[in-house]
């Protein structure tokens, strides 16, 4: 072997056994940081060969994500997880259940139901379009070819419906009905109505006119022929082929695997491990004690009757109720701003991202909750508290302070904008939402407003109390009609005879809970357990104890399972107790 050659196997032989040793001592953190951030690049873009497309939903496609996700589960799995630091350990924990999920909603057939009570694909897809915003002529010609994709999307979720029915998964008829008007409100015979044109009514300064206006009209053909022939086909399929099929057993345990299917949601959206039977138990408590603080309240109003006949009154009484859209808009306008002035009292830090409150789209109104929380498109757009304004004489005033304390601040706002906020977090946890910490702490909220001086109208507090009933009768109701042979109109019984809520709401409600199994209970235990633990706190620091402090330990992490908050708050304790 010759000098130079032996000199290159040296080389080679040196470079190898640094190389080792280097690998030796990386830092685990590091190489989690690494792992886990590739992880999240490859999940993001499953299903996607084009971004300028909507996602492929076909069979393949799905069987190709379902098998990627179980192989990136895998690599978590071989992580030693006690080498990591804290924050790494809860990014490890927060993929993990980002990632089981979409293999447990798989296996357990969520695929061949792309459908609520409340909405579908075909709603949602307005969500994903409708918001874009253009500056140049190219981004206009990429929002057309999304556009045109739109079909081939609805096709594809109607196969799986289809082949839904052939295995028995399907919503239950008894909470489709009217849905189909839904479906139609998209078809429009007027195409500049179009919730697919509404991007395109604007002039976009750097555009031309003509080219603009030609871009228009490519716009108002894609609609025309294409987008609504598919809505209507899909009509026709819903109407002829889908509710004739639909289940009448409204149980999720009547679906194939239905009661493991109903038990891993339970665990997926409180993030605990409770049976349908202890939770069930949970609600009944919950019910009997806010019962007797609705009694209190009820006999400061002076109102001599039973429960049942001031429930009727509330509902009833035209002093409760707007008559146009622009006053309900503007109360929940002078609400929000209110509490608005409050918030220093309960935290140290809050968000830079504004807010605005607006109409729920009148698409889906119909069928929609009363209010919901819409987090920004894009970093650095402005959140909105939508009210529901359609059924005015369904959405009475003395709910309206729990609901905007809930859906806007100190509830879903402040929370979903602090942690998109957290720059130091990685993307994964900035966008992370679990119901079990986001909606226990919009209900957590609404009781909040009671230490800063609102609720001081009997009617108001006893609509904060029908709120914190509603959600309580959910683990009554939705434990009771899944696993327990409850009767949807059992549950409507049972809801309406314990809150003040409209019949509409009730129904919506019910229906809602029928069709998105076990995702009602989070909101109850997700209160209880922040509760739990400020009242922990509060008995074990005295007088070291500061509100404002604790909010902002349970918010710093943006939203997290509720095993690993209640780890934050006790280190929290340890911490001020060393002090």
């Amino acid at each position: 072997m010759g000098k130079n050659m032996k000199q290159k196997l040296w080389l080679v032989v040196l470079c190898a056994t640094l190389t080792a040793c280097a690998s030796s001592k990386v830092d685990p953190n590091q190489a989690f940081d690494v792992l886990a951030n590739g992880i999240w690049h490859k999940v993001e873009n499953m299903g996607r060969t084009d971004s300028h497309v909507l996602p492929d939903m076909s069979a393949e496609a799905g069987a190709k994500i379902h098998q990627q996700l179980e192989q990136l589960l895998a690599e978590l799995a071989a992580v030693d997880v006690k080498k990591l630091s804290e924050q790494n350990q809860i990014n490890h924990t927060i993929l993990v259940y980002r990632l089981q999920n979409q293999v447990d909603e798989y296996n357990y057939g969520s695929h061949y139901m792309p459908l609520t009570a409340e909405s579908g694909f075909h709603s949602d897809l307005t969500f994903m379009l409708s918001g874009s915003k253009f500056k140049t002529a190219e981004d206009v010609e990429k929002y057309l070819k999304k556009i045109s994709s739109v079909p081939r999307y609805m096709a594809q979720q109607t196969a799986w419906m289809r082949e839904g029915i052939a295995k028995g998964y399907t919503q239950p008829k008894a909470v489709l009905a009217g849905y189909e008007q839904g479906i139609l409100s998209f078809i429009q015979k007027d195409i500049d109505q179009s919730v697919f044109f509404r991007p395109l009514l604007k002039p976009v300064a750097t555009i031309p006119t003509a080219q603009w206006q030609q871009l228009q009209q490519q716009a108002r053909s894609i609609i025309s022929t294409q987008i609504q022939p598919a809505y209507q086909q899909y009509y026709d399929f819903f109407v002829g082929e889908y509710l004739p099929a639909a289940r009448d057993n409204i149980a999720a345990s009547s679906l194939p695997d239905g009661a493991a299917f109903y038990q891993n949601r339970l665990e997926h959206y409180t993030t605990l491990k409770l049976t349908p039977a202890e939770v069930h138990q949970i609600g009944l408590s919950e019910v009997a004690r806010i019962r007797a603080e609705m009694a209190t309240v009820i006999a400061q109003t002076g109102f001599k009757g039973s429960f049942a006949e001031f429930i009727q009154f509330l509902r009833t009484d035209k002093q409760f109720y707007v008559t146009t859209p622009d006053q309900l808009l503007k109360e929940a306008s002078f609400l929000a701003k209110k509490i608005d002035a409050q918030l220093p009292k309960l935290f140290h830090t809050l968000p830079r991202t504004p807010y605005g409150v607006e109409a729920v789209p009148a698409e889906i109104a119909p069928k929609y909750t009363t209010g919901r929380y819409s987090g920004g498109r894009e970093p650095g757009e402005a959140g909105f508290y939508w009210v529901n304004t359609y059924a005015l004489d369904r959405r009475p005033l003395y709910e309206l302070e729990a609901l905007t304390l809930h859906e806007a601040v100190p509830g879903h706002h402040l929370q979903v904008a602090l942690a998109n906020e957290q720059t130091n977090l990685p993307s994964y946890r900035r966008s992370f939402y679990t119901s079990a910490f986001g909606e226990g702490w919009g209900l957590y909220s609404e009781f909040l407003g009671l230490e800063v001086g609102f609720y001081q109208d009997p009617y108001s507090n006893f609509g904060r109390l029908t709120y914190e009933m509603w959600r309580a009768a959910r683990l009554v109701v939705d434990t009771g009609m899944h696993t327990m042979g409850w009767t949807r109109q059992q549950a409507i019984d049972f809801l309406a005879s314990n809150t003040a809520l409209s019949m509409h709401n009730v129904t919506t409600e019910v229906d809602r809970y029928i069709s998105w199994p076990a995702q009602a209970l989070s909101y109850k235990l997700g209160e209880i357990t922040i509760k739990r633990l400020r009242a922990d706190a509060e008995q074990k620091l005295g007088s070291k104890f500061d509100v404002r402090q604790f909010h902002d330990v349970v918010l710093q992490n943006g939203s997290l399972p509720l095993p690993v908050l209640e780890q934050q708050i006790a280190k929290y304790i340890r911490t001020q107790q060393a002090k």
